[in-house]
């Protein structure tokens, strides 16, 4: 039994605390990119949805109550479909079509809406208050490093250069920007309308309403020179700064996984079928090089080789284990993030893997490519990893 997308939009992606989600929730927000999947399936009763799996990497204060169940309520506009929500932090939008794919090809579903969201303008990274377990902390205190810290040790035991970092840094930015001029993510983005409420100058209520459907992270006037001249920030003499890592974000995206039974129900032509997904585990204080291991499981487990795989989204959290990661693989580069990544589009944590399988899907569509991959770290030490193939 075989699990396919037929549909999948991603929000824009907007800038933490500075962008056009900063006062918006993520709830809301989430509901809004079912919506629009479900206006691109006319046919199809919301009634049959066997669930609805929700990413996130922060679940908590407007991210709490179970926000996988909220945007069921709230996009579906049915209280029939039930809603959970997932933390595997970075990988956690990639989780859930695993998971979705996996409930149905072993029978246990037909149909379920998979994806993640995550708000950063609201809710500080790591969340609003962090409680470590004491003995764990005193005995292995590099579990529980920050992942700026985790880079810089990536960065010296793999031996990236700063200047390598830089580089990779920059080429991400004029990617994205190249494809935000030529509007190749488009026709995956959902286009947002927000809602703004706040107090003026004069404490008076007031309402503002516009659409978000550009995303907000690329940076026009970046270069080499000015990314060289940012100070480090995790560490001392260090070699990763604000420039040569993901930004903080908000965003949201989803996909509709079927069975091969329900797509020939409602004859639907597929976008693409799920081959293989996996997860490793590796030391968490260079948890940025977590696709050096889950990368070949995923391709054992589908019975393929890496030269097979024409595209690759490989989520930037960091310049320094990106380029790891790519000399390591030994991946063509010239596969990977063919439109820019996360250091200059932006990394909403537990959306990520969604967003990052959408881009895939829209821009193999476009290339008429067959085999794909979407690949991240994952903090506390873990890769993941997700085939695909074009139909």
């Amino acid at each position: 039994m075989e699990a396919y997308i037929v549909a999948g939009y991603r929000s824009a992606v907007g800038k933490s605390k500075k962008g056009g989600f900063k006062f918006y929730r993520p709830d809301d927000l989430g509901a809004q990119v079912v919506r629009k999947i479900m206006g691109d399936l006319p046919d199809m009763d919301p009634n049959t949805i066997d669930d609805v799996i929700c990413g996130n990497a922060t679940p908590e204060a407007e991210q709490g109550l179970n926000m996988g169940r909220m945007i069921s309520l709230m996009g579906l506009d049915t209280v029939k479909v039930p809603g959970v929500t997932v933390n595997r932090y970075c990988s956690s939008g990639l989780e859930t079509i695993a998971i979705a794919a996996a409930k149905i090809k072993a029978g246990m579903a037909d149909c379920i809406l998979a994806g993640g969201v995550e708000c950063m303008s609201p809710i500080p990274f790591g969340g609003w208050k962090v409680i470590p377990n004491y003995d764990v902390a005193k005995n292995n205190p590099d579990w529980y490093w920050g992942m700026g810290l985790t880079a810089e040790e990536v960065a010296k035991v793999y031996k990236v250069s700063r200047e390598d970092q830089d580089e990779f840094a920059y080429h991400s930015h004029m990617k994205a920007l190249k494809a935000l001029e030529n509007g190749n993510f488009k026709e995956e983005i959902a286009a947002v309308n927000v809602k703004e409420v706040f107090l003026d100058e004069n404490e008076k209520r007031q309402e503002r309403e516009y659409t978000v459907d550009t995303d907000e992270g690329p940076r026009k006037g970046t270069s080499i020179e000015a990314l060289s001249r940012l100070k480090p920030v995790f560490a001392m003499g260090g070699t990763v700064t604000a420039g040569n890592s993901s930004q903080t974000s908000d965003g949201a995206a989803f996909v509709m996984v079927m069975s091969e039974k329900r797509v020939k129900e409602l004859n639907i032509t597929p976008i693409a079928r799920f081959v293989s997904y996996h997860v490793a585990a590796l030391e968490p204080k260079i948890m940025g090089v977590g696709p050096i291991y889950a990368v070949p499981g995923a391709l054992e487990k589908a019975g393929m080789k890496l030269h097979e795989i024409e595209q690759i989204e490989l989520n930037e959290a960091f310049a320094c284990q990106s380029v790891a990661v790519i000399k390591e693989l030994d991946i063509n580069p010239e596969i990977v993030n063919v439109n820019g990544g996360a250091i200059a589009l932006g990394h909403p944590l537990g959306c990520t893997g969604a967003k990052l399988s959408v881009q895939l899907f829209n821009e193999m569509k476009k290339r008429n490519q067959k085999y794909g991959m979407v690949t991240m770290c994952v903090g506390t030490g873990q890769g993941a990893a997700g085939i695909f193939e074009m139909m």
